[in-house]
């Protein structure tokens, strides 16, 4: 896009190019038609952060990549700019946005939430189970002649925290995972030597950097995808041994992993102070701790 009068209404002024080009007349053409805005083109930034490509010859830098949001939002957008040392493997350097959005959450649901979800699969294990079972046993045995003085509200909360405080000694929480299982310790070695050579590359954008860039990336490529390969082919022959065996359970678990794919956790955001605030449609959907059967 370039800086043409009529699309100063949708781009303002803060734009890399001078002229657009066909596919600048395109995206202004449709932003106007939605009634959206490109908010990177309208802060005021070095041309170093305004670049969002680098053709391979080092020399020509593009503004090819950019965030719209309807107009009447746009002021949520409090600044866009381009980070070239981020390593994302590709001659498209990440457009951050930095936004501000008021999020409301019901007090009586953000109240009633307790995100606590207790690793359930261990109640599979025979030793496990049975260590369960007996926490939940003594814990109640106890509480017999108690609840029966109880109103029931009072009974219902006890019950609660006692079969909560039976999960967390036998079972733990559930530990949320960051990496694919294939993604270990090596994997971690050539990310940071691609990281490495990419830093090298941007402030020595000689032709001998750029080999050595092209080479890195090629090696830690190749690690990644067999590393993957091996894990779901063992993936896989788990899955024949599951249905041979007819393991009904651990063969449809491992389907609908394989079906479900990535899943970003968009119903959890963080308040200012860094606690986990829940997504209110969750709460209203009957989110809340989850408690094991016995």
């Amino acid at each position: 896009m370039g800086r043409e009068n009529i699309f100063k209404p949708t781009i303002r002024n803060e734009i890399l190019h001078h002229h657009s080009n066909d596919n600048g007349v395109r995206i202004v053409t449709f932003a106007t038609l939605k009634n959206l805005v490109v908010r990177n083109t309208m802060f005021p930034h070095r041309n170093v952060r305004k670049y969002t490509r680098t053709s391979p010859d080092g020399k020509t830098h593009n503004q090819i990549d950019h965030i719209l949001i309807d107009r009447r939002r746009h002021s949520s957008i409090l600044d866009v700019r381009s980070f070239r040392g981020a390593d994302c493997d590709t001659d498209h350097y990440v457009v951050v946005a930095k936004l501000k959005e008021r999020l409301a959450v019901g007090k009586q649901a953000a109240q009633n939430f307790d995100w606590e979800i207790f690793n359930l699969r261990k109640l599979n294990e025979l030793g496990v189970k049975e260590k369960y079972q007996i926490e939940i046993r003594n814990r109640f045995s106890a509480l017999e002649n108690l609840i029966r003085n109880e109103n029931v509200n009072r009974a219902w909360e006890i019950i609660k925290e006692n079969i909560k405080t039976s999960a967390k000694e036998s079972l733990a929480l559930h530990e949320w995972k960051q990496h694919k299982p294939w993604f270990d310790k090596e994997c971690v070695d050539f990310l940071d030597h691609r990281k490495q050579a990419t830093m090298q590359h941007i402030q020595d954008p000689s032709q001998s950097s750029v080999d050595n860039l092209n080479n890195v990336r090629r090696n830690a490529g190749r690690h990644f995808r067999n590393k993957k390969k091996a894990y779901l082919k063992a993936k896989i022959e788990e899955l024949e041994t599951n249905s041979k065996v007819n393991n009904v359970t651990d063969l449809y678990r491992g389907i609908n992993d394989f079906k479900k794919g990535y899943q970003p956790r968009t119903v959890i955001v963080k308040d200012e102070k860094g606690e986990l605030v829940a997504d209110p449609k969750v709460l209203w959907q009957g989110g809340g701790t989850i408690f094991p059967s016995f």
